[in-house]
């Protein structure tokens, strides 16, 4: 969901990490949970979120103070570490992360990363990811700069460090304080929010995307995207296991490997299979259910074989694949809810499955093997 073509070329793009380009928070939200059970305090969600983007010091602070630890803030910090480090090797990127950096490597525009992390934690997350830190033109840390975020000093660092005026840069931050430090550095800046939050709180921004597959290059003066097959996309395959009943899917939760990425939202397309069942194609519609307190993933699935299997109750495996560009919107509104699918998403799902690029074959091939059921990898009836 983007603008209109902006006035001024963008020649560098910033990125941040943590819920930008790295699924670390999601990954590591049940961490200062558990630890403030071990001092018989309970987690409040709402600070949670309004501390997301902080830098290391200021959270440290400010989590000491609002739950009365016994601890100085420095103490806190040696004492839950630890337990980050062992979690960080294991956060995967972002849905669309890995094609925005691949791409604009392959045609030579600048990319730099600037967190509220301190470098040496930065290094403890990327590392884990090939060419990641070779990509990356400079990297910053709040320790490097005078002022962490909202203070637009990384950004204005980086943009001196690539050699490019800061009006010509272009800021990707999923937090309001990091979009706040882009617009303060004169950037254009577009929010890929972590939360299931308003349009409205991220006003500031130039652009708001549900996740990075929305990004369109040409409309900040880059390179267009050569990787669409039509009208949709192939992806980094995501497996899940869940029940499936009334045409909705429930993963189930007791497996971390399955927990999709907040970001996931729109049109998808891919693979599904009832206990020993054929495997049949299908069109995927993933959105929000939002209540007053709190927000539910709805996973709708609509087969595509002519089968009754809507109808069907029981567990089910899916594989998606695909993404379908109609998720892409011209309005600049991040809707939460569900998109309908309609008889031209099925149309061009079930062509698009029967390419060599969307088939679930390709999983034998895939490098990250948590996200592999061998199920989907022997010959099968399509």
């Amino acid at each position: 969901m983007e603008n209109s073509c902006p006035k001024t070329r963008v020649f560098a793009v910033i990125f941040d990490l943590d819920g930008t380009l790295l699924n670390t928070e999601q990954l590591t939200k049940d961490i200062l949970k558990n630890f403030l059970a071990k001092y018989g305090k309970i987690q409040d969600n709402e600070k949670e979120k309004k501390r997301l983007g902080m830098t290391q010091k200021e959270s440290a602070i400010a989590i000491v103070n609002d739950y009365d630890l016994p601890l100085t803030p420095e103490q806190f910090t040696r004492e839950i570490l630890p337990m980050y480090y062992g979690k960080w090797k294991e956060a995967k990127p972002l849905p669309g992360a890995e094609r925005l950096m691949r791409h604009l490597h392959k045609h030579g525009i600048q990319f730099a990363l600037a967190s509220n992390s301190l470098s040496k934690n930065i290094d403890g997350k990327i590392s884990h990811h090939d060419g990641w830190k070779e990509r990356f033109v400079t990297i910053l840390g709040s320790d490097q700069v005078k002022s962490g975020k909202p203070s637009p000093d990384i950004y204005i660092e980086a943009a001196t460090r690539m050699g490019v005026d800061p009006l010509h840069c272009l800021v990707i931050e999923d937090s309001l304080v990091g979009v706040k430090a882009g617009k303060s550095a004169k950037m254009k800046v577009v929010a890929v929010p972590s939360l299931q939050i308003g349009t409205d709180t991220f006003s500031v921004a130039d652009s708001i995307l549900h996740s990075l597959l929305e990004f369109q290059p040409e409309l900040w003066g880059l390179p267009q995207f050569e990787d669409w097959v039509g009208k949709t996309l192939p992806i980094e395959p995501i497996n899940l296991s869940g029940i499936f009943t009334d045409g909705l899917f429930h993963a189930y939760a007791d497996n971390s490997l399955t927990v999709l990425p907040d970001q996931i939202w729109g049109l998808y397309l891919g693979w599904v299979k009832f206990d020993e069942l054929k495997v049949s194609k299908a069109v995927i519609s993933i959105g929000w259910s939002l209540g007053c307190c709190n927000s539910e993933r709805k996973i709708n699935v609509s087969i595509l074989d002519g089968s009754n299997h809507n109808v069907y109750d029981g567990k089910m495996q899916l594989l998606i694949v695909g993404y379908l560009q109609r998720s892409i919107s011209e309005d600049n509104i991040l809707i939460l809810n569900n998109l309908d699918i309609l008889d031209e998403d099925k149309v061009t799902a079930d062509a698009a499955l029967s390419l060599p690029a969307f088939s679930h074959k390709l999983c034998k091939s895939f490098k990250r093997e948590d996200y592999v059921v061998d199920d989907f990898c022997v010959e099968s009836e399509i």
